[in-house]
């Protein structure tokens, strides 16, 4: 048996041939591939708009901007997430604040967002942790009474659907990450779906240096070559190789959801009468997918650093999602968060462990890891 990582991109001879057609054109960077994916992931989704980025970082520093984030602005998340999502607030100057986790969904604790709520609160930032789409309506509930932007962390939820929509209609922005193991890649990669046109030009300019072309804009213009730059943007444009990749790999999604759902479905069969597993909460709505980016179990009974490294032996190699955003040296150091803020968060964290999910996968590799974690602690 190979080694079976807990995720990894699925690359074929038609992605492939889709990067090469590009790197044979006139184009390398800013080419039509770029409008043709956007469009295309704003057309999965259901958003009017999408502006693409170098990373899903990136897009989220984006849509901080977009959503007007200045210093002295507080921001609100959960503190299991990739740091990206907190830092994207931090770069702008604002100032992070955590909602612990619910743990029947790993995501934010709806029930706890207003108390944590100042003057100051700017963005509610949710996550969809490991594909579960968090109850977005709740919080927009409470964006509207508190005048706030929701400004969704989706990196994990691309084809996710809530309640028959799917996730990236609802929010005022909503990120997808295009990292290889996530549904789809375009290697480094992120993307922000809006429909909120006042946030998507916003976006166009910061992604390009501050810098527009655009004559209905300009405060001047000189001629045909003329451009200003209007606000401190960054150099975050993705390539248009990339965003051919993007397109090849976007026409397969389905299969690739479809495939980690029947993992999904044969990992939950197997250890649902586990004592001292705890599979991952699924939506309870029937018009509700999941998309599996990860598999989070929680290993109650059994040590999680053994069960890792007895794991890793037969060639299994698992993860850990997330470190708790707030225990994180910086985060400490600065803004005075110590171990007990969030207790459900560093629960989960002290038991969580990513088993691989990818769908690439074979039932031979899945039945694999099925036998070898149910050998642990014998």
């Amino acid at each position: 048996m190979n080694n079976i990582p807990y995720g990894r991109q699925w690359i074929d001879e038609e992605d492939i041939s889709a990067v090469a057609e590009v790197l044979g054109s006139d184009w390398l960077t800013q080419g039509p591939d770029i409008e043709e994916f956007e469009k295309a992931i704003a057309n999965y989704v259901g958003a009017k708009y999408v502006v693409t980025f170098s990373s899903g970082t990136s897009a989220l520093h984006g849509a901080m901007f977009a959503a007007g984030i200045k210093p002295g602005d507080e921001i609100i998340t959960s503190p299991i997430t990739f740091v990206a999502t907190s830092n994207s607030a931090i770069y702008l100057g604002a100032r992070p604040k955590f909602v612990d986790i619910d743990l029947n969904t790993y995501c934010i604790d709806t029930s706890k967002i207003e108390e944590a709520i100042t003057e100051n609160t700017k963005v509610i930032a949710p996550v969809d942790l490991a594909g579960y789409p968090v109850d977005i309506q709740t919080i927009i509930a409470i964006a509207r009474k508190h005048k706030l932007v929701v400004v969704e962390d989706s990196a994990h939820a691309l084809g996710a659907k809530r309640n028959g929509k799917m996730v990236g209609t609802e929010a005022g922005m909503s990120l997808f990450s295009f990292h290889p193991v996530k549904h789809i890649t375009t290697g480094e990669g992120g993307a922000i779906a809006t429909d909120n046109e006042e946030y998507y030009k916003k976006m166009k300019i910061f992604v390009t240096h501050g810098i527009t072309k655009d004559p209905a804009l300009l405060r001047r213009n000189d001629g045909p070559w003329y451009y200003e730059m209007q606000e401190l943007g960054f150099n975050y444009r993705l390539t248009d190789f990339q965003c051919a990749l993007g397109l090849s790999q976007l026409r397969k999604i389905q299969g690739f959801l479809d495939r980690r759902n029947e993992i999904a479905s044969m990992y939950n069969e197997a250890f649902k009468d586990i004592e001292g597993l705890v599979i991952p909460p699924k939506p309870v709505q029937q018009t509700s997918r999941h998309a599996y980016h990860l598999y989070p179990i929680l290993l109650t009974q059994i040590d999680r650093k053994e069960a890792y490294m007895k794991l890793r032996e037969r060639g299994i190699f698992t993860q850990v999602h997330y470190i708790p955003v707030h225990l994180q040296p910086y985060y400490r150091d600065n803004y005075g968060f110590k171990r007990g803020d969030y207790p459900n968060a560093e629960y989960y964290y002290e038991h969580e462990l990513s088993i691989p999910m990818y769908p690439r996968m074979t039932d031979e590799e899945v039945n694999y890891v099925i036998e070898s974690i149910k050998s642990l602690g014998k």
